[in-house]
């Protein structure tokens, strides 16, 4: 049987691009220790559609 432990998988979702409505969407998975960090994480990651580092939010 599979250990269960803190650590979860969470997608992270760009908001600059959401807001542009152009086509498709950047999304990033990553994991994270759901003990240390409770909240949503916001990181910084590279958009290949809008060229440049923006802002993403875990969803869901």
């Amino acid at each position: 049987m599979a250990k269960k432990g803190n650590r979860i998988q969470v997608i992270l979702e760009c908001t600059e691009h959401k807001a542009t409505g152009q086509a498709g969407t950047s999304r990033y998975i990553t994991t994270k220790n759901r003990k240390n960090t409770t909240e949503r994480i916001e990181l910084k990651k590279y958009n290949p559609v809008l060229k440049k580092y923006t802002l993403h939010k875990e969803i869901k």
